[in-house]
Order: C-alpha cells, then structure tokens, then sequence
C-alpha cells in the first residue's frame, strides 16, 4: 500500500475499496487509515536537528492576512505578515507590508535582522519568486538583488524544498503562534494604514517573546538573551542599499530602456545584451561583468540621457553642433567667413535653418586655400551674395 500511494492519483480511498473488492468482509476505513498512518512512522522516521544559537533564522509568510481599508476609497488591501524566528531560541518577529513582491520582502528580513540586534550564520526561507529565481534543491538560483542583500550581510541564504516544512520547522510552528496569538486578537480592530497595523502587532509581538513557554520554563526573550544574543554577528555600519537588476539589449541609437526612460552606453556596443543595476538615484550599465556607463536616475518619461563620450565622432559634432561653435570655426579662417556665417544663421526665422549653409563653406576650406576662402566670404558680403552657392561659385570661376 504504501508503494501504490506513491504512483500518481493513487490515494488512501481508493486502495481501501479496492481491499474491501478482495476482502468483502475486512476492516473498515478508520482502521485502514491507522494501520497505513503506524506503517509510515516506522518506515519513516522523523530526524531530530540539533539548533545552534546563532545559527539560522526561518522566515515565512502567514497564511493569514489582515485587511486594510485605504479611507479616500474604501478599497481593502489585504496586508501580508512576514516571520522569522531564531531556530534556538524561538524569539520571535512579524512585520505587515503591503506585498510579497521584492522590495517588501528585502525590508522584512532587514528589519528582522534589526529586530534581533544582530546576523545569523544562515537565512533559510521559503521558495517564494522575490527571493529565489530557480527553485532548484542542488543549486538554488537566487534573485540578484537577495543575493546582494546576502553579501551585504554576510549570511548565506538556504531556500527550504518546495513543500516539506519540516526543512523550517520554526518558522512553521512560529507561524501558527503568531496567528493564534497575535492576528486572532487582531481580528476585530480596523486599520486604515500599515504604520497603525505594525505598532499594534509590535505591542502583542513584545507580549508574546515575554510569554514563558511550558516546554522550557523561560520566555523566548530570556532564552535568546541567555543563549543566542552573544552568538549572533554584528550588524554591518552601513546601511544595505537596495536596488534591481534588470536585463536589456542595447538599441541602435546606443540606449537601453530602463523604467520608460533611456540611458547611453558606449556606441561599440550596440546589439549586445547587460545587466543593469537600478537604485533609488542613479542606473549603472555592466556589460561583462564591467561596468561601462552610469547615470543618475531620472524619473521623466520617454526621456533621454545622453553622454557625450557613449557617442561616435560624427554623431558628437553633430549633437555638439551651435551656432556659436559654427562661428568660432570660421572665425579660424578668417574674420569674413566668420561674419558670412553668422549672416547665415542670423538672416533665417531659425537659427539651425542656416547650418547646412554654414557647414557647406567651412568645408570649402579642404578644397580651397584658406586665404582664397577669406577673400571669396569678403566678396559675397561686398555684393550681398549670402549663400553657400554664391561662395562656391566665386572660388570656381576665380573671381
């Protein structure tokens, strides 16, 4: 029986009538049940691990969530509570936020590691997608951003298997507690904000850890400053700065799209694919594990931040391109050709209407010689000849 229960939608119900096909007159269901439930005890036993202070913090979600009615619209939120608990000596944390989604998840376990005053050696945490990319038993991929935040706080990070509490054990047993003795005392209080909800549950969450266990004659706040508090690795002096990763191709105008917004990267690679790192104030580009551009962030839309140096030659000259700059480049030939251009960009409803004009004599002066080019701008302001054709023409024809 207990082989055929492991082949697929084979269940306990259905073993039991096809032994009572065979044995009409056998047992009934209840003691069907009970000898199958003994067999699987015996067969397999449960391990019992040893937890040393300051070796792992659990972390889990409730199941349970508490609502809270936003007052312009009365839309109800249903807030999602957060749990760690310290494997030796129980002590206990729970936070409401808004989501499950990365950014909250990352604030949770920070504020559980402030909670505690200190780092545990090991994070073991549910296989939940804010935290691990691939839920994978050999090798778990973890989400970039945990991953930093592991780093950051020097604590490797063991995602639980899909489905087997027993590989969190606390957090599970912790997670019944706090339902029990925090959220059902919850239950008929109204909350309008999350900063309401986490001053309740910080009162009951102080009485709970205060509470003393049967088991052990202590509460969980006296065991974990008796045996746990010494054993925990300090805090790091700098505070973790979060921030996303994100994947992108390069486009042909050498940008990369980031959050409706567009950033340069060298113009060299183009089409290639990186990895992008976004804060709350700025965006770096790595390409190869390099970094090969950063920007402070910006929060217009559609918008384009463009540097300078990311750019080809041709494409600087022309984005660089002023009437001012025009004019101090004709002012190298000579004073004419400096007034002429001017003329051209001064003479025009829009300044950029005489650029081409203006662009056109200054590369007469590859063509030409530069005093012959002084000489021709002087001529076409003598007779008021105010074109790229009229100089052209002039130096042609020699006059």
């Amino acid at each position: 029986i207990s082989t055929e229960l492991k082949r697929k939608g084979v269940t306990l119900s259905l073993l039991w009538q096809e032994y009572r096909e065979s044995h009409p007159n056998g047992f009934g269901y209840t003691w069907f049940c009970s000898r199958v439930t003994e067999h699987e005890s015996r067969a397999r036993p449960t391990y019992r691990n040893r937890h040393v202070a300051g070796d792992a913090m659990e972390c889990d979600y409730a199941g349970h969530t508490i609502p809270i009615i936003d007052p312009a619209t009365g839309e109800i939120h249903a807030a999602q509570i957060y749990v760690a608990v310290l494997s030796a000596s129980l002590y206990t944390f729970c936070h409401a936020s808004l989501s499950q989604k990365l950014p909250d998840w990352i604030e949770a376990n920070q504020r559980a590691f402030n909670y505690f005053g200190g780092v545990t050696k090991t994070t073991i945490c549910d296989n939940l997608k804010s935290g691990v990319a691939k839920a994978l038993w050999f090798e778990p991929t973890l989400n970039a951003t945990f991953a930093a935040f592991a780093d950051h706080y020097d604590t490797t990070i063991l995602p639980a298997r899909p489905q087997r509490p027993r590989d969190k054990p606390a957090a599970e047993g912790s997670v019944l507690i706090v339902e029990r003795w925090i959220l059902a005392r919850l239950r008929n209080e109204r909350f309008f904000d999350l900063a309401h909800l986490n001053a309740r549950i910080g009162i009951l969450l102080q009485d709970l850890n205060s509470r003393t266990m049967r088991r052990y004659g202590k509460s969980r706040r006296a065991l974990f400053d008796e045996v746990e508090r010494s054993q925990l690795k300090p805090l790091p002096t700098t505070p973790f700065e979060y921030a996303e990763w994100k994947s992108a191709k390069i486009h042909p105008d050498y940008h990369v799209e980031v959050d409706k917004c567009f950033y340069s990267v060298p113009h060299n690679l183009i089409g290639r694919r990186v990895d992008v790192r976004l804060t709350q104030r700025t965006v770096e580009i790595f390409h190869a594990h390099r970094r090969v551009a950063s920007h402070v962030r910006s929060s217009q839309r559609s918008g384009h931040i463009t540097v300078n140096e990311h750019m080809p030659k041709s494409h600087q000259r022309y984005a660089n391109t002023t009437p001012q700059t025009l004019i101090n480049r004709a002012a190298k030939v000579g004073g004419n050709t400096a007034i002429l251009v001017e003329r051209l960009m001064r003479d025009r409803p829009h300044p950029e209407q005489g650029f081409r004009a203006a662009y056109g004599i200054l590369s007469l002066a590859r063509r030409y010689e530069v005093e012959r080019l002084e000489a021709a701008c002087e001529r076409a302001l003598t007779i008021n000849a105010l074109s790229y054709s009229s100089v052209a023409n002039i130096l042609k024809t020699g006059l």
